[in-house]
């Protein structure tokens, strides 16, 4: 695990900046095909601490080297100018994020920022019951947990070598910290645990939860077999359907998950359909890699530098030309279904999905 090495009085400035030059926050951007973006998507590390097999390939490239992440200071201050722009929800990605040291200060740091109404967290949940209290108290809202099984066996196989106990203790203690709604991610894949499907869909009627189905992306090691691993989000539907009848909620939402529930449950039931039923036409995100690069879309092999321009004393101007510059090269669609396609991630680590 690497050192943050955070210099407190660099984002003592960054604050004192933010309330001196920004009085409100601005207007949203919108992109050339009318979207509105103001959500932004941070990979604060490429590193994680479990291996799972449509993620990470069983030997990864080295990860990238401290000097070459963005630090805490760096990562405040695109997003103190991305505010200035309308962005108004952020949510903390990996590689696992919980790796990265200290990472309540950055916390800290973004919900200072005038403008930044919703900061969120994409985990494992291996380290989360350590640190969910204090993230909360330093302004983090919600947690999401990627999570594809709940047979421990199973869950140490795809992931190669998790420990399960670990993720429900984390889930336990993010929602003692007020860390609500917890959202549970789960990618189905067939003849690896699409047999559990039914078995997620009813943790949402005897828990808060909200449990969200996402298609597998022809990303990643897995990519050549996908085709026949893939479940469509209609078959799913069908399979959760089997349990009982389940009907449209309205949830306070910005990202794409469809979302339904079993009469008088407790929790959610959400559908995310990025491969059969793509929600391009409503995305409002943009993506900041751990290196320093702004990434417009996911299967896109635009990018924009924006740690080159950071690092080299450039001014605020400059730092929104760049994220203008992304949003102006946001294309329509995206082009995963493609043959010719020639932008797939190798890796979703580094990139934050």
């Amino acid at each position: 695990m690497r050192k943050s090495h955070i210099d407190v009085t660099a984002l003592e400035d960054t604050r004192k900046r933010t309330v001196a030059l920004e009085s409100e926050a601005g207007t949203p951007m919108h992109d050339r095909h009318g979207r509105t973006i103001d959500y932004l998507r941070i990979s604060i590390t490429d590193r994680c601490n479990l291996r799972c097999v449509y993620c990470m390939p069983t030997k990864s490239a080295r990860p990238s080297s401290f000097k070459d992440c963005l630090n805490f200071e760096e990562i405040s201050e695109v997003v103190r100018i991305a505010a200035r722009l309308g962005t108004r929800r952020v949510r903390i990605t990996g590689g696992e994020p919980l790796v990265r040291k200290d990472l309540h200060v950055l916390v800290e740091s973004l919900s200072r920022i005038p403008g930044i109404e919703d900061i969120s967290l994409t985990t494992n949940g291996i380290l989360l019951a350590k640190h969910a209290r204090r993230l909360a108290a330093s302004g983090l809202k919600r947690v999401n947990v990627s999570l594809d099984s709940l047979k421990p066996d199973r869950f140490r196989e795809i992931t190669r070598g998790g420990n399960i106990r670990s993720v429900f203790r984390g889930i336990s203690e993010a929602e003692n910290a007020g860390l609500l709604p917890v959202k549970i991610n789960m990618i189905p894949m067939r003849g690896v645990n699409d047999d559990e499907i039914e078995d997620f869909a009813t943790l949402t009627m005897f828990t808060p939860h909200h449990v969200r189905f996402i298609e597998l992306m022809p990303v990643g090691p897995l990519l050549h077999s996908v085709d026949k691993m893939f479940v469509p989000t209609v078959e799913t539907k069908k399979r959760v359907s089997s349990l009982a009848q389940f009907t449209p909620v309205e949830v306070n939402k910005s990202g794409p998950a469809l979302y339904y529930r079993f009469a008088n449950a407790p929790g959610c039931l959400g559908f995310i359909s990025p491969v059969s039923q793509h929600f391009c036409a409503s995305c409002n995100r943009l993506r900041l890699t751990c290196d320093g690069k702004i990434k417009p879309c996911l299967f896109s092999g635009k990018e924009v530098d924006v740690r080159s321009a950071l690092r080299s004393g450039a001014p605020d101007t400059e730092i929104e030309r760049l994220l203008k510059l992304a949003v102006e090269i946001k294309p329509e669609r995206h082009l995963m279904h493609s043959e010719a396609c020639t932008d797939r991630p190798k890796s979703m680590a580094g990139i934050g999905g």
